[in-house]
């Protein structure tokens, strides 16, 4: 008797996946701590009159933008962790909060680069190196596009693998 996996079905993927997902719901609680870090930077940094960057407009709007998005990630995974609690979350939504969470920390990540200039590549700020892991998470347990495929089969019914 073939396996789903064996007989090229996604099932076994999937299954291996929502087992895991409590892991990865653990990821979309992490982007705290960087924004935290980004804003005691642009608080420390001066600049033009020795302002510190924070009082820029750009570089508020960045900050707002993180804000927003890292509490509507963490309310996704919270509300995703209730329907696990109570046995109710399906794939989708584990691909949600992955799809979202993992392309919102990059978006994040990258206007922290932003924000710190050129210390963003630097090694003494950690920004560039949480860039480089936060790619390798976008292609570990299923790319953007393959948690895309999920959520669209989901709301339409059809399967596009």
């Amino acid at each position: 008797m073939q396996s789903d996996a064996e007989d090229g079905g996604l099932k076994s993927p999937l299954m291996c996946s929502i087992r895991r997902a409590t892991d990865r719901l653990g990821r979309g609680w992490r982007g705290d701590g960087l924004l935290r870090l980004r804003l005691q930077y642009s608080l420390f940094r001066k600049q033009f009159r020795e302002q510190p960057i924070a009082s820029h407009q750009l570089v508020q709007e960045k900050l707002a933008w993180m804000i927003s998005e890292i509490t509507k990630g963490q309310l996704l995974v919270l509300q995703v962790g209730r329907l696990k609690d109570k046995d109710r979350a399906g794939f989708q939504h584990i691909s949600m909060a992955k799809r979202n969470n993992v392309w919102m920390a990059l978006e994040c990540a990258r206007l922290s680069r932003d924000i710190l200039g050129a210390n963003g590549v630097a090694d003494e700020y950690p920004i560039f190196r949480h860039m480089a892991n936060l790619e390798s998470v976008k292609t570990y347990e299923g790319t953007h596009d393959i948690h895309t495929l999920i959520i669209g089969q989901s709301v339409t019914g059809i399967e596009a693998f």
